[in-house]
């Protein structure tokens, strides 16, 4: 992997950092986004997570890092790193991963997060739809003609299955399903041109934020951060890649198929809508905890 190049959007924390981390294990150049550049402004904000933490992380490891503070919801910081990644004249693998829909759930000490669709803030519908999505779309846009110079690409919308089971919140719903129908019809424009497109869905997996909140998750069966970027990995390696483009993927299934295990060695169950509705009822929150 040492010769590919890829671009991780929203990698300051949770699964967008574990994903630049395990592509950088493998060798890959790896380019990050995100909007905390240095520790001393997460820990003011009392977050976890900055780029400067990953450069930090990423120096022990084979792959090249180049970090970009990046609002998504700034077209301006859009532009300048689309120049950049043009610039470099390549890019191979694109995941659409930075997601600010989790932010300010509690709201003047009120959980507002499963409240009905009438009575979410209109807020929550601009940083899933107007950043989140609009984002996807826009690094999309501006990377696929390298993509489809080079007869090969991948892009990656990181999921979840809110897209077709109802996890609690509508907006969300909406952003994920979205998300989906993204891949699957940038998917088929890109097949002429030998690029893939997929929505991948992760599991439960150990971010900082689900970390903090363990003893209300069952961790039997979570994964790692790095997991879901190895299996991103393995896809690019798949000669099979176009055959799986513009479908939804399940990451511990892919796991499975190429014979990847997490980071401590173990192997992920592979959920299933089945098991969504198994457990049906009113939804605390997002399962996923993107947390990016």
């Amino acid at each position: 992997m040492k010769d590919v190049i890829a671009l991780v959007t929203g990698g300051s924390r949770g699964i967008g950092r574990g994903i630049a981390l395990a592509l950088l294990a493998e060798g890959v150049t790896v380019h990050v986004t995100g909007r905390t550049r240095f520790e001393a402004e997460a820990n003011q904000a009392g977050s976890a997570g900055s780029l400067e933490g990953l450069e930090l992380e990423a120096a022990k490891l084979p792959g090249r890092l180049f970090v970009h503070r990046c609002d998504h919801a700034s077209d301006a910081d859009n532009e300048r790193l689309t120049e950049a990644i043009r610039a470099g004249g390549r890019l191979d693998i694109l995941v659409n991963n930075a997601w600010p829909g989790y932010e300010n759930m509690v709201e003047d000490g009120e959980f507002t997060w499963p409240k009905p669709f009438w009575e979410q803030p209109a807020r929550r519908w601009e940083a899933m739809i107007g950043t989140a999505l609009r984002g996807a779309f826009m690094m999309s846009r501006a990377v696929a003609p390298l993509m489809i110079s080079a007869r090969r690409g991948l892009i990656v919308n990181i999921s979840f299955w809110a897209a077709q089971l109802y996890e609690g919140n509508a907006i969300y719903g909406i952003a994920k399903a979205a998300a989906d129908k993204m891949a699957a019809d940038f998917a088929h424009e890109l097949r002429p041109h030998n690029v893939a497109a997929i929505a991948l869905y992760p599991g439960l997996v150990r971010t900082e934020a689900v970390l903090e909140n363990a003893e209300y998750f069952d961790m039997s069966n979570s994964e790692s951060p790095q997991f879901i970027g190895h299996v991103i990995g393995g896809l690019w390696r798949d000669p099979a890649l176009m055959s799986k483009s513009g479908r939804v993927q399940i990451a511990a299934a892919l796991a499975r198929e190429y014979g990847i295990a997490d980071v401590d060695g173990y192997r992920p169950v592979p959920l299933t809508a089945a098991d969504f509705v198994r457990d049906a009822g009113p939804s605390a929150g997002p399962t996923e905890l993107q947390d990016s």
